[in-house]
């Protein structure tokens, strides 16, 4: 029997990997929680905090500060927190200081449509890679003491679980993740998703969207919905990367997500190939020039082990462009 590749798992007559019970995977997604937390003292992670650390400053800005005291301006201070009168009676810029007095909000967004069940291509499932960036997210905003919602879905099925603190929230988080994503499941909706953590987050937030290249789709409601996130949060799209079938093995049986199996035809066609690619790459640069609005930071992800580096460089694009 020749493999089939679908939701990442390669499957034979003989073996068949990538098969993890409920209990493995929450033991897996444990023990990298705590490995995680047991690097903190790492350049890489140590800078991630920092970032994060900026990340508050510019969600609470206005919301969550209390008055500490008055100094001089100094470059790099915000103009907005000079106060006009105390700054004529010195003969100086005078700024107001404040300091927070409240965490700030991460939320989870995650598209749990059936095509993240299709591969990466580094070989594992995007939804691997997916539950992946929502550990390492989580674990940051946790290890700053902040708390850490999800607001998932496809079409017909969405789901919301309010922001909380502490590892058992993110554990719960992580396991209803996995338990959604599935070949089983519907097509995505990314536009009723939007919209829903857009009714549903309140707070000023970090938002964090977690889905693949060819989402959001470039529509006039999906770009309003997003403006108008952007406005009031801090917006992060984080897009798992689609292998590409026509650099699998000879002889490998594909399962498109949507479509079925492939016939062999299509894949041994190097002008078919060529043009099935050229398409998909059409359509990555479409949604990659639809996301270029102001206050959105997009950056793809490959694999698992990317994760880190791939929200490191985000982070600090988005510090630089805030």
């Amino acid at each position: 029997m020749s493999p089939i590749l679908k939701k990442g798992v390669v499957e034979s007559a003989s073996q068949t990997l990538g098969d993890v019970d409920q209990h493995q995977k929450a033991h897996a997604n444990n023990a990298q929680l705590r490995a995680l937390g047991g690097r903190t003292q790492l350049p890489i992670l140590r800078k991630l905090l920092s970032l994060m650390e900026g990340q508050h400053y510019s969600a609470r800005a206005g919301q969550g500060w209390e008055f500490m005291d008055m100094a001089e301006y100094k470059p790099g201070d915000d103009v907005k927190d000079i106060d006009w009168a105390a700054t004529a009676r010195a003969g100086k810029p005078i700024v107001k200081r404040f300091e927070a007095s409240a965490n700030v909000q991460v939320m989870l967004v995650v598209d749990t449509g059936r095509s993240m069940s299709a591969l990466a291509p580094s070989g594992e499932s995007k939804e691997a890679v997916a539950l992946t960036i929502c550990q390492v997210v989580a674990w940051l905003a946790s290890s700053r003491g902040d708390q850490v919602g999800l607001v998932s879905g496809c079409q017909g099925r969405m789901r919301h679980m309010p922001a909380r603190s502490g590892n058992a929230h993110i554990e719960l988080i992580l396991r209803r993740l996995e338990e959604d994503i599935d070949l089983r499941s519907p097509s995505s909706d990314l536009e009723t998703l939007l919209a829903r953590v857009q009714a549903a987050t309140y707070r000023r937030s970090l938002i964090v969207l977690v889905t693949d290249e060819t989402h959001p789709q470039p529509t006039p409601r999906a770009r309003e919905l997003l403006k108008r996130l952007s406005v009031r949060h801090r917006l992060l799209i984080m897009q798992v990367a689609d292998a590409d079938p026509t650099q699998l093995p000879a002889g490998t049986r594909i399962v498109d997500v949507d479509a079925g199996p492939l016939p062999d035809f299509l894949l041994g066609d190097s002008q078919i190939a060529a043009e099935a690619a050229a398409r998909a790459d059409q359509s990555r640069t479409a949604v990659r020039q639809f996301l270029e609005i102001p206050g959105i930071t997009r950056v793809s992800v490959s694999s698992s082990d990317q994760v880190v580096r791939t929200l490191l460089s985000a982070l600090e694009r988005e510090s630089r462009v805030r």
